[in-house]
């Protein structure tokens, strides 16, 4: 992969496909050359949907490759439609969407170690596709730890990580998540805060953070 940008969380539901959507809109709006994808797809398909039409793809079989219905982590709603898994053929679907004169813009599922085959995982798939990486999390108790943690297991695995933005999930009500964003930046780059309910501002600009790594 030359240049790209992986999503990924604390968890599932923190707003990683709102992210990846408001990155591809931008893009889109700047006439940015982009493909957007989410490989790993379960439920009702809904994330994938969205995916397509921020990024005015709806080629939906090359955005989310390996589909299933049940909401579950990939290698489980895969066996129960009877399919197993290769990390290969993953990260080659991936690699097929990319190219070098337009930037992959990758979702994932779930965290850092989120089961994507019988044994591998997201820090994996990301690890193998050398993209850069900007984790998602939500604000709420809990939140130092578990973002601390999916940093810890990035920089064991040699993840580059740009950075971490905030997603409200829910009205801002306790003195805990009024100050965990103050606490959380003084241990690693907090890029944005995303308020419950969302704006039309992006305070960072993707596409020269996504380039400056190409440097």
């Amino acid at each position: 992969m030359r240049r790209g940008l992986f999503i990924t969380g604390t968890d599932t539901g923190v707003g990683k496909t709102y992210l990846t959507c408001r990155i591809a809109r931008r893009w889109r709006r700047e006439g940015r050359p982009f493909r957007v994808m989410k490989p790993l797809a379960t439920g009702d398909g809904a994330d994938t949907r969205l995916l397509a039409e921020a990024a005015g793809d709806h080629d939906t079989e090359a955005i989310s490759p390996f589909r299933f219905a049940e909401p579950a982590a990939p290698p489980v709603a895969a066996r129960k439609e009877g399919v197993r898994l290769e990390f290969k053929q993953i990260v080659a679907a991936v690699r097929k969407r990319g190219n070098e004169s337009e930037a992959l813009l990758v979702e994932g599922v779930g965290g850092l170690l989120c089961p994507i085959t019988e044994r591998e995982t997201i820090a994996d798939l990301i690890v193998a596709l050398q993209l850069p990486c900007v984790v998602v999390a939500r604000r709420a108790l809990g939140t130092l730890n578990h973002t601390l943690l999916t940093l810890e297991v990035a920089r064991y695995r040699g993840i580059r990580t740009l950075g971490v933005v905030i997603s409200e999930t829910s009205p801002v009500n306790t003195f805990a998540e009024r100050e965990n964003v103050a606490e959380l930046a003084a241990r690693c780059p907090v890029l944005d805060v995303i308020p419950f309910g969302g704006d039309s501002s992006d305070r960072v600009d993707w596409w020269s953070l996504v380039n400056a790594e190409l440097k």
